[in-house]
């Protein structure tokens, strides 16, 4: 999106293909997922927001294979596309590392689906607890557990807590809505391992007032319905009784960046990410451009960038201006430079930590910027209104107001000994 909006000017034709035909603001997911915000506050149609640029054209469909000497593109419904230019900028799916079997039961964070399951999930686990009579069933239902202590695992398991403590502290009768256990799993030896160690301590530590307990160093090695069993550092198993787990433990690339790989022969790191040329180009094929999750793409120092948003909206800008550059010729251009703008990380009401630009900040001076900086990268003004309301009236009121439990009800998962008169 930010390559086609950066070549609006240009004298090209543009083509954009999505397999949605909305723009998701990802790291605000989480929050649809716990009830802050509705997924259209988040969203926006792709056609609305190129809507003015006279040579750019949106499609609905999704890439299914390349021919890279022909120059064309197949979807997978059988359309076909020539291109001059080919910019790929698929992200990223959940890996659960061979174990596909446990996504019924621990469900991921990558689309609005996605979400609007785990919100039903919580929600629903405390209407069930509700009606549960035997104390170990009631305390599965009220035990969640989070896969993966990175980001997105921080961010759900302190809106967790805040929703057990806060917003339905007063709304349930044979329950006690902050008894819920909230429990982050994680391989790491810390809570957001890619952060600083004085900002991951900070984490745990406020992850820690709100309740939430951390196991590092561990390896779940089974998911199933009625919990999770995992291997201590020492090789001893244990086994947490659970009703409601939420997989935020890793990602892996997309199956059209796969095909990518295999029809242009490009070295692959190993989880599959492309390694591209210092202009963002696969390896022999300077036409194609891969930026963003896909991408694996080396500092000067030896490291691979980080697969968030910052860089694949920087990416996304860096392959335009190649393009751009290039309408008179091949050329040599400048490598791609990651301007690293730091990290962001909400743990919950007044609590955050950050790394800007060398700088740790923690709290409340920490939880204001993270709110700033995501409002201002909401796509359109009319979602930056909305949610800014909505954020304001949360923290006056301690509310959530998108709690709908969507979908199937499934009150059959309750067992029927357990279940009231």
């Amino acid at each position: 999106m930010y390559a086609a909006r950066a070549l609006g000017r240009a004298p090209v034709q543009v083509t954009l293909i999505d397999r949605r035909n909305f723009h998701l603001f990802q790291p605000l997911l989480y929050q649809v997922a716990t009830g802050s915000l509705s997924p259209g506050e988040i969203c926006a149609p792709l056609r609305s927001i190129l809507s003015r640029q006279k040579n750019t054209q949106v499609l609905l469909g999704e890439a299914g294979d390349i021919d890279p000497r022909a120059r064309r593109l197949t979807l997978v419904d059988g359309g076909t596309f020539e291109y001059d230019s080919l910019l790929v900028a698929t992200g990223s799916k959940t890996s659960y590392f061979g174990k596909e079997e446990w996504r019924q039961w621990a469900p991921s964070l990558k689309t609005v689906e996605e979400a609007t399951h785990i919100r039903h999930k919580i929600l629903y686990a405390f209407e069930a607890a509700e009606r549960v009579h035997d104390a170990a069933g009631r305390k599965a239902w009220l035990t969640f557990i989070i896969v993966g202590g990175g980001a997105t695992g921080v961010e759900l398991a302190g809106a967790l807590a805040e929703i057990a403590r806060h917003t339905l502290r007063h709304d349930f009768r044979s329950i006690h809505p902050p008894d819920a256990q909230i429990l982050i799993l994680d391989g790491s030896p810390r809570v957001l391992p890619q952060y600083p160690e004085d900002l991951s301590a900070h984490a745990r530590e406020s992850l820690g007032d709100l309740g939430v307990a951390i196991r590092s160093g561990v390896k779940v090695v089974a998911v199933d319905e009625n919990g999770v069993a995992y291997e201590e550092p020492g090789g001893a198993l244990q086994r947490i009784a659970a009703k409601t787990v939420l997989w935020a433990g890793g990602v892996t690339v997309t199956t059209f960046g796969r095909k990518l790989a295999e029809r242009t022969g490009a070295p692959t790191d190993k989880l599959g990410h492309i390694e591209v040329n210092g202009d963002l180009t696969v390896p022999g094929f300077p036409d194609i451009y891969v930026v963003g999750d896909l991408a694996a793409v080396q500092t000067p120092d030896g490291k691979r960038l980080p697969g968030v948003a910052q860089v694949a909206m920087q990416g996304g800008s860096y392959a335009a201006k190649a393009i751009v550059a290039r309408l008179d010729g091949p050329r040599e251009l400048k490598p791609f430079h990651y301007f690293d703008k730091g990290d962001l990380a909400v743990i919950g009401r007044g609590r955050a930590v950050a790394d800007i630009f060398g700088m740790h900040l923690s709290g409340l001076l920490a939880w204001l910027v993270w709110l700033f900086i995501h409002l201002m990268y909401l796509v359109q003004f009319q979602s930056r209104v909305l949610v800014f309301v909505q954020w304001g009236l949360e923290y006056v009121t301690f509310s959530r107001g998108a709690r709908l439990i969507t979908g199937s009800a499934a009150t059959d998962s309750i067992t029927p000994g357990d279940r009231g008169r």
